[in-house]
């Protein structure tokens, strides 16, 4: 194989051919649903990262799952430089990821199997008009009637009068259960109550609909963003250089962007802080108790991949400035290779003032302004888009935000119908449900070196009563910081009353001011419970989501919080990060450790949102306490900087102050 891969690069297109070659030697009549990078063993890739001229590179390994006729599942390694598969086990009831082509075959059949067509009769949708039909295909989740052994997917039912119109203004009110092995519907899931088709008038979102209402708004003057130099930073391969940062771009079907090797150059001393760091589940519970609405909970990365959702993004659209982009590949089924032309998009922008003071005795002051990298992907799950946005700024901080948009998920509802305050009538006939999006945030931490351990810390009244002498006028306050040495210490909830946070802190490293540990902070404020009640379905699930933090010790492998197999789990049995948290009594003080952080939105539908989304962004913020001497940015060229000295001469002068 070449040799000019960065250990975590992800396979290239003539890997992934090899990889399939391989595995057909000894598997025959096979399809693929995963062939990915295996990604190198840490203390392998840690002794290469830190001397790469002399330690040994680490092979490049495959990650493969297959699955043959019948249902039966085979989990592999294949070493690609020796060309040879290193590990195979087959496996029973689970099931792999939803792929692209699976999805796509669903909306074939319904379309010609006879009791759907029925369905639709009864619905109001004639025969002759069959081909106005479509649908969103689901995994089951989960369905205690087929279990987990059969691969499903339920078909989210729509009509579409024209191939321009929206078709989540036309929900149907059945869900037929698609069997993905036999290719064909095996059962229709059919509501006590009736909901018939309502033909309510069009409402669009494209040219053509808007141009027919009034048009466009004319009062937008151009908006340039150039570069005429280029941008301020260096991509080599897949490792970046960017205003003291270094490190490693990955990219894989599940997780979309993997950030690796996380660095900064502090005066000349290049500082680890993160080793890994990525999107690694999300989980999206609708509120509706009505059958078959409980089995609403979509993961949409463990169970169709962020990565192969991925958009090829445009210029001008998703991205405007000097861009740098990078591919994806991936196989298909059959073991062809489909590619995603500009998967990522990489680029500057302007981050407005990053420091500023002015002296109101003369004017005198300093402002600066900041410079922010975007690395950026934006993947589509049916009805819903994802722009996820890593952001470095220069000061140290990483500012992982994700924009919700795309178009709600949406119910038939009668006239006059009651929601029963489970969703909202966004239009005549269109039930969007309540719902959440949880997303997890995987971050294997190096803050100063592996050795880490994380503090909760509160903002916090002074414990001392108002007149005693620690506090005699009553105004004292500070932040009370809990260690979390244990699995079942880290299990922690956010606290709006107290602006909770948590420091990831080398303990070992103190700062010579402040006397605390060099740390990361998370400071994360958008973190809701997950709603539907203990064991609930969902609950059972996703475990990952009863709580904001969990942290765990670092053990290759342990990358997927709900599990590596995803689709159709019940729950019943604790998988991935429950798992490993086994008792809770494990040490996590001073240690490798891994925290999640659990963190989204709740959603309550409104006519706004109908019938696309404005974009709903969401933020978090990983910043430096204690890390650095100062603070880094003072280096960072001003736009104006006047001292005091050069007011007062300017002031005697007569002239006015100017920028510098």
């Amino acid at each position: 194989m070449a040799t000019t891969h960065h250990p975590l690069d992800p396979l290239s297109a003539e890997e992934i051919e090899a990889a399939v070659a391989i595995v057909r030697e000894t598997h025959q009549n096979v399809k693929f649903q995963i062939v990915s990078l295996h990604e190198p063993r840490k203390a392998t890739l840690s002794k290469w990262l830190a001397d790469r001229s002399h330690a040994t590179k680490p092979p490049r390994v495959a990650d493969v799952s297959v699955i043959t006729p019948g249902g039966n599942v085979g989990d592999g390694l294949v070493d690609l430089e020796k060309k040879q598969i290193v590990q195979w086990e087959w496996i029973n009831g689970q099931q792999p990821i939803i792929t692209v082509e699976e999805l796509q075959r669903v909306e074939q059949v319904i379309r010609s199997d006879p009791n759907v067509i029925k369905q639709c009769e009864i619905s109001g949708i004639p025969r002759d008009e069959m081909h106005k039909v479509y649908c969103d295909p689901w995994t089951i989740g989960y369905d205690e009637r087929f279990g987990s052994n059969v691969r499903l997917q339920q078909a989210l039912m729509y009509f579409r009068p024209h191939i321009d119109d929206c078709q989540y203004q036309y929900p149907l009110d059945f869900c037929p259960i698609y069997d993905s092995d036999k290719g064909e519907i095996i059962h229709i899931d059919i509501p006590q109550t009736r909901r018939p088709l309502r033909r309510e008038t069009t409402i669009n979102y494209y040219p053509a609909d808007i141009e027919a209402k009034g048009g466009y708004r004319k009062d937008l003057k151009p908006l340039e963003i150039t570069q005429p130099e280029g941008p301020s930073f260096k991509l080599n391969g897949r490792e970046m250089e960017w205003q003291n940062w270094k490190f490693h771009i990955g990219f894989n079907y599940r997780e979309g962007i993997v950030l690796n090797d996380i660095r900064y150059n502090d005066g000349g001393t290049i500082r680890p802080i993160f080793y890994r760091m990525s999107l690694v589940e999300m989980v999206v519970p609708y509120g509706n108790p009505e059958r078959p609405h409980q089995r609403k909970h979509a993961f949409d990365l463990g169970e169709y991949g962020a990565g192969y959702m991925t958009n090829s993004l445009e210029l001008g659209c998703d991205c405007k400035g000097c861009i740098r982009y990078l591919d994806a590949e991936f196989p298909t089924r059959e073991g062809a290779i489909r590619r995603i032309k500009n998967a990522v998009c990489v680029h500057e922008i302007d981050g407005e003032v990053l420091f500023k003071h002015t002296d109101f005795r003369d004017e005198s002051g300093i402002v600066t302004r900041a410079r922010k990298l975007v690395i950026q992907q934006i993947f589509t799950a049916a009805n819903y888009e994802y722009a996820i946005q890593w952001i470095f700024h220069q000061d140290g901080t990483i500012q992982p935000e994700i924009k919700l948009t795309g178009i709600l998920n949406t119910y038939s509802i009668n006239p006059g119908e009651d929601t029963n305050g489970w969703g909202t009538e966004v239009y005549p006939g269109v039930n969007a449900h309540n719902h959440q999006h949880l997303f997890c945030l995987r971050i294997n931490s190096s803050v100063d070196g592996p050795q880490n351990t994380v503090y909760m810390t509160d903002a916090v009244p002074s414990d001392e009563p108002v007149g005693s002498p620690m506090n005699p006028y009553g105004n004292a306050f500070y932040a009370k910081r809990t260690k979390l040495a244990t699995t079942r210490q880290a299990i922690t909830d956010y606290n709006g009353a107290t602006v909770r946070t948590w420091d990831i802190c080398n303990t070992n490293k103190i700062h010579p001011f402040s006397k605390k540990p060099a740390s990361y902070k998370l400071v994360s404020r958008e973190v809701p419970h997950l709603l539907p009640k203990p064991g609930s379905l969902v609950w059972k699930r996703a475990g990952f989501a009863r709580h904001a933090v969990h942290v765990t010790k670092y053990r290759d492998d342990q990358l997927w919080p709900a599990g590596r197999h995803v689709p159709q789990t019940s729950g019943e049995t604790d998988v991935g990060l429950m798992e490993w948290i086994g008792d809770g009594s494990e040490s996590i003080d001073n240690e490798d450790i891994v925290l999640w952080h659990t963190f989204g939105v709740v959603h309550f539908p409104s006519p706004e949102d109908f019938p696309i989304m404005p974009a709903e962004p969401m933020t978090l913020l990983l910043r430096p306490r204690n890390f650095f001497r100062n603070n880094p940015v003072m280096d960072v060229p001003p736009q104006r900087a006047l001292t005091a000295s050069q007011a007062l001469r300017k002031t005697n002068s007569g002239i006015g102050s100017s920028k510098l």
